[in-house]
This record gives structure tokens, sequence and C-alpha cells, in this order.
């Protein structure tokens, strides 16, 4: 087939909602996007780990401290899954981590920001991975089969960090008055980076129009904003405590919320590095990998013996 016919062929499928494998043919476009995508969606899930392991060692019982653990170990195996599901687009792991250190690679800007007190493990679990899982119900249905298989059981264990998070403000709204306002402190500071996390507006988001098309988002970034935004401003008044936007109120006419403006000028700030964190993540990154370069050079040692044994038995 032509070019043009091979194109025709890919875009019936997308609309017939058939899922895209990794040897079928694609555009070059779309996997250069999905390749965007999950690398993106991978480094997020490992950065994320930091500012949490930040807290592992402080959290006030051993209960937090196991839960707290297990979540972190949870991320590492999200930002697994989703480099082995980039992996089936022809790019190695090592690129990929490369393309992060080198800074041709991003993240989620939501990581750029310190977790000053215990009460920031409770809002990153209830808002960034309740922002997260808006987007990522979304992609368990994208069209690209290793990635949607991928995000159905990321999702699953993604609702129990929310639930873990939103615990934890309950515990401390239901405390001392000091409690609580270290809980509405945080929210105070989470508040608009965890909406800033869905990406710009509609008509400033290039890959949005395109990504919509070929069916790797299944709603744009402002539709998912104010979903997040609707489903979450009832569970701040549940616990108590005040969103930080003098401009929310419901809209009986639309069915929603209406909201403040974004300060855009500081998400771009921290997406092109300058925020408060971006150099201490990416310091962390890199030393974690120069220092795990043994452990990865012991399992592939292990792994050449492993077969060399195997091809010899069976001769």
């Amino acid at each position: 087939m032509s070019d043009n016919q091979l194109t025709k062929h890919f875009q019936d499928q997308i609309d017939q909602e058939v899922k895209i494998e990794p040897k079928d043919w694609m555009p070059e476009g779309y996997r250069q996007m999905l390749i965007r995508q999950i690398s993106q969606h991978a480094h997020s899930e490992v950065i994320g780990m930091l500012p949490e392991g930040n807290w592992i060692s402080r959290a006030p019982s051993l209960r937090r401290k196991v839960a707290l653990l297990a979540k972190v170990q949870d991320e590492a195996g999200h930002g697994l899954y989703l480099y082995s599901a980039a992996e089936t687009l022809g790019i190695d792991r090592d690129e990929l981590i490369a393309q992060l250190h080198q800074g041709k690679a991003k993240y989620s800007s939501i990581f750029n920001y310190p977790s000053l007190t215990w009460a920031d493990m409770g809002a990153i679990g209830w808002l960034v991975d309740g922002a997260a899982i808006m987007n990522q119900v979304m992609l368990t249905r994208t069209s690209y089969g290793p990635y949607a298989r991928a995000m159905v059981r990321i999702c699953k264990e993604e609702s129990f960090h929310q639930r873990q998070g939103y615990e934890i403000l309950l515990t401390l709204v239901r405390g001392s008055e000091d409690q609580k306002a270290m809980a509405q402190d945080s929210l105070n500071r989470w508040w608009w980076p965890a909406l800033m996390m869905f990406g710009p507006n509609d008509e400033d988001s290039v890959h949005t129009q395109q990504s919509m098309a070929w069916k790797i988002k299944r709603k744009t970034n402002d539709e998912l904003r104010q979903q997040f935004i609707d489903a979450t401003v009832p569970q701040a008044d549940y616990l108590g405590l005040k969103v930080p936007d003098p401009d929310l109120k419901w809209n009986d006419e639309r069915g929603h919320y209406d909201f403040g403006p974004i300060d855009w000028d500081e998400f771009w700030q921290v997406v092109k590095g300058y925020g408060p964190c971006n150099r201490q993540r990416m310091r962390d990154h890199i030393a974690a990998h120069e220092e795990g370069a043994w452990v990865r050079e012991a399992a592939l040692a292990y792994a050449e013996k492993r077969a060399a044994r195997l091809e010899t038995a069976v001769a």
C-alpha cells in the first residue's frame, strides 16, 4: 500500500476503536507523540517518588511509614510499566533516561514543588494523585494497546493513593487547631500547581488537537481540569478546608464551578527549569542513576550468564 493508503487505514482503525499494537504500521508522528507522552509519564512517576520519599523516615507512626513506603514502591512500579510500554515503540530505556538528564524530556511540573510538612503527604495524595487519576482513567482507553493496558493497573493503585492522602488530611482536620492549620496551609500551596498539572489551556496546547484525532487523549486539558475542580471542591468542603480561590463559585447555568485565573507565567517558569526544586530533583535523579549503575550491570551479567548456561544445556 502507498503511504496515503496506510495512513487512511491507520486512521480508520483508530476511528473504529481498534487498538494499535507495536507491530502495526503507524505514522512516525504518532510514534513520536506516544514516546514523548509515555516517557514524560514514566519520568513523572519516578521523580514523584522524591518529595514523598523525603517523609518516609519522618512519618508520625509506623502505620504511616508503611503506607507511604508502599505508595512510593507503587510509583516505582508505575515507572517500570510505562518505560516498558515506551520500549515497544522502538526506543531504549537508557535513551529515555538520557533525554531526561539532558533536559530534552520533561516530567510533570508538580514535582518541582517542595514537601514542607507531613500535611503535604496528604495534599499530594489527594490533589496530585487525584488530578493524575482524572487524566489516567481516560488513558485506559487510549488508542495504543500497551499504554492502555499499563494504565488499567496503574489507575487501580492510584485510587488507593488518593484515598490515603485524603485520609491523612481528614485525620489532621479532626485534630488540634495547629494540625488543621497545617492542612489548610498545604491545600493553599498545592491547589494551583495541581490545576496546572493538566497542561496549558486548550488554545495554547500544541499537541491536543492531533492527540485527540489519534485518540491518544480522550478529553482536552480544560475538560479534565474542570472535571477535577467539580469533583474536588465538595471534598474540600467536607474536610472543612477552604480552596484558595476567591473567584470560585458554583454556576447553575453551566452546571460547573467557575474558578479564577491560573498563573501561567509560574507554570512556564517551572516547565523551563526555574521552579523551586527543578535543579534538586535532577541532581537527585542523576545521582541515584549513577549510584545504581552497578546493580544494572550485575543484573545484565547474571542474565547473560544464565542465557549461556541454558544454551549449553540445550546443545
